[in-house]
């Protein structure tokens, strides 16, 4: 890689990180070096980029234009790349954003597959279980639950399931007969990430329930949530997805099986303001098929 090319890239990383630290823990290098690399930069092209505090590295005004135009040339040249050599290696680093239950349960069971197809890519999963700026982050590609906020960005539908409450038969042998939602009202709830709000609606045909819920325990993190109802701490509500193996294993029942609670959709998001990488573009694709064969939500 040119000097000036690893200096865009570097620039790059800092804009995002806002940190020339973070930014050299991830490109392996330096912080002295970082900070040499990009004031040889702006030297270069005869403009303060960046704007330096003891809390913080922040773009200028210069340096925000800079980056939208530098993101574009970086995706186009790693696009030329990848055509001219045209058998569907990809290279570099791919940034991820996702929750750490996604990584945990359908990230990672496939990611051999496709990482022994593509030996020279690096891949790097940034976890957050709460809303990740995935721009901020630096991600070339997220991955989110839920209905999405954020117009700006490009996202596509990449999987869909059943949202389903469930309980372990400890739990369901020792509470109070739960035959409709109303029933909810005796028993205590886990409030997790996917399904938080108060208020529970269900749906049977042309009949609409909704039923206020309460308990003991509240997560932000699905894994904690699964692991608290396998406990017996109560009912909880989360895709059929987030479950399977618990289901599976009859560590959790399915309960009110004759009401809709709608879908979870998972889209997966390419940050605005850049164009996708080819690595991004391929590892979506990847995930919807293989999405596709293992918990069957919607066709890629």
């Amino acid at each position: 890689m040119s000097d000036h090319l690893f200096a865009l890239r570097l620039f790059v990383r800092v804009a995002h990180k806002g940190s020339f630290s973070a930014a050299g823990r991830d490109m392996n290098v330096p912080q002295p070096t970082v900070s040499r690399v990009i004031a040889q930069l702006e030297e270069k092209v005869g403009a303060l980029l960046l704007t330096r505090t003891t809390r913080a590295v922040t773009l200028t005004e210069a340096g925000q234009d800079f980056l939208l135009r530098v993101e574009q040339i970086l995706a186009d040249l790693d696009a030329a790349e990848h055509a001219v050599r045209g058998n569907g290696e990809l290279r570099g680093v791919l940034h991820i954003g996702l929750s750490s239950s996604f990584a945990q349960r359908m990230v990672v069971p496939v990611l051999p597959t496709f990482l022994a197809k593509h030996p020279a890519l690096r891949l790097e999963m940034i976890m957050d279980d709460t809303r990740q700026n995935f721009i901020a982050d630096g991600v070339d590609l997220g991955f989110r639950f839920g209905v999405l906020s954020d117009s700006a960005a490009v996202a596509r539908k990449v999987g869909q399931w059943q949202r389903v409450v469930v309980a372990s038969p400890a739990y369901l042998a020792r509470s109070p007969v739960l035959r409709v939602p109303a029933d909810l009202a005796a028993h205590s709830v886990i409030m997790g990430p996917s399904h938080a709000r108060q208020a529970w609606v269900f749906r049977r045909g042309g009949e609409v329930a909704s039923v206020r819920v309460c308990g003991q325990v509240a997560t932000t993190v699905n894994e904690v949530a699964t692991a608290a109802a396998v406990a017996g701490m109560g009912l909880a509500s989360m895709s059929r997805a987030a479950c399977t193996h618990e289901l599976g294993s009859g560590q959790l029942v399915e309960v009110l099986t004759g009401w809709d609670m709608g879908q979870v959709e998972l889209h997966a998001i390419f940050p605005a303001g850049r164009a996708a990488i080819p690595a991004a573009r391929a590892f979506a694709d990847f995930m919807a098929v293989e999405l596709a064969k293992a918990h069957s939500p919607v066709k890629p």
